[in-house]
């Protein structure tokens, strides 16, 4: 079942943004990553990792030294150094913009907070519909330390693509039903079926707050926005299109309007883990390239996507992912054979970006990143 409405009029990018310049130096149009995403044959096969810009990296535990997640977030120049310091290490073909899914919210003024080791935690759950009825409202104006943390990274990242991100309504959502991380996502579960009234206002509101986060990126300067469902994989097929598909929907309509130089629309990647019997839903809500994470193999992933064979005899969906981090830590051997069969996999879709199944973790040494970087580069589209 699909809720995608009809195209909205174009809505053309800024005539200096990386999608609609002329300027060789500095335009995206042709970049590996924005033609595979758009189905096309690129250069060089393109990569880049979830998480990519992190933990794993000492320049990153050096400049983030005593600082908190939130306030390393929203000081725009840490955040421009974080999201470039993978580029200059890897030689990845994007960026991806360094920042959190609850970030919006904390720009809102929610009362959250990135607690080391735990994760978010909000001051209050939200649970009741006097509860949603009390959330604030994200403004146009609390959104510019992330267009100015854009500007000054696009500003140096060239012709390489930047990816802006925001979290999905049911994952932003879920962490503020229970009021922090969860194993089961029991409360917003709950909710819906309990409260369904008081879920969609939730949803609605976390939905909206994501499509302004997501447009404030794109619009400043990123190629691409990508919305991330890490908890989507803990819903039925049925709850997610019922309760969930329609919001992350209106997220997506937040930023399907706008269109580069030459009409065409910019790319967007929805993701999630462990969503593998919901992918179809997931793409119907309006993604036009699908992440999947390392349980599913690209050929399955493809299979259930339904694409319909093009003339080339590959499909219309172009895909994301999935080498699985569990074997970042395995010999080399067995990591470049994993890689050399991700890669091959993805063949059968019309574009194909290699990434993880999921983010790059922290204990990850990033000499193995750059290697993969090289291997994957090494073979030819």
């Amino acid at each position: 079942m699909s809720v995608m409405s009809e195209p909205l009029t174009g809505t053309s990018l800024p005539a200096d943004h990386p999608l609609a310049t002329t300027d060789p130096a500095r335009s995206t149009v042709r970049s590996p990553l924005v033609t595979a995403f758009r189905g096309g044959t690129p250069s060089r096969t393109p990569v880049w990792f979830m998480r990519q810009a992190g933990r794993s990296l000492p320049e990153y535990r050096e400049v983030r030294e005593g600082i908190g997640m939130l306030e390393s977030c929203l000081r725009p120049e840490l955040a421009s150094e974080i999201t470039l310091q993978p580029v200059r290490r890897h030689d990845v073909d994007a960026a991806i913009f360094f920042s959190d899914i609850v970030v919006p919210l904390r720009l809102a003024g929610v009362d959250v907070d990135i607690v080391p080791g735990t994760g978010p935690v909000l001051g209050q759950a939200v649970r009741t519909a006097a509860d949603v009825a009390a959330l604030p409202e994200l403004t146009d104006e609390s959104l510019e330390p992330i267009r100015e943390a854009v500007r000054l990274t696009v500003a140096e990242l060239g012709s390489t693509p930047l990816i802006g991100f925001a979290g999905a309504p049911f994952t932003v959502a879920a962490y503020m039903v229970e009021g922090g991380p969860s194993r089961d996502h029991l409360g917003p579960r709950t909710m819906m079926h309990a409260d369904p009234e008081t879920w969609n206002a939730l949803a609605t509101w976390a939905a909206n707050t994501a499509g302004a986060f997501l447009r404030a990126q794109i619009e400043a300067g990123a190629s691409a926005g990508q919305l991330f469902d890490s908890w989507a994989g803990s819903l039925s097929l049925d709850d997610y299109q019922q309760y969930v598909q329609p919001h992350s929907a209106r997220a997506f309509s937040h930023v399907r309007d706008l269109v580069d130089g030459s009409g065409q629309p910019v790319p967007l990647v929805h993701f999630g883990t462990g969503t593998s019997e919901i992918l179809p839903a997931m793409r119907d809500a309006g993604a036009s390239v699908m992440g999947v994470d390392y349980r599913l193999p690209l050929g399955e992933a493809h299979r259930r996507l339904g694409a319909t064979p093009g003339p080339d005899g590959r499909g219309t969906v172009p895909l994301q992912g999935n080498i699985d981090p569990a074997l970042l830590s395995a010999p080399w051997e067995v990591l470049e054979a994993h890689v050399r069969e991700v890669v091959e996999a993805g063949r059968v879709a019309p574009g194909h970006v290699v990434n993880l199944g999921h983010g790059v973790p922290p204990t990850t040494d990033p000499t193995v990143l750059t290697r993969i970087v090289d291997l994957i580069h090494s073979i030819q589209p």
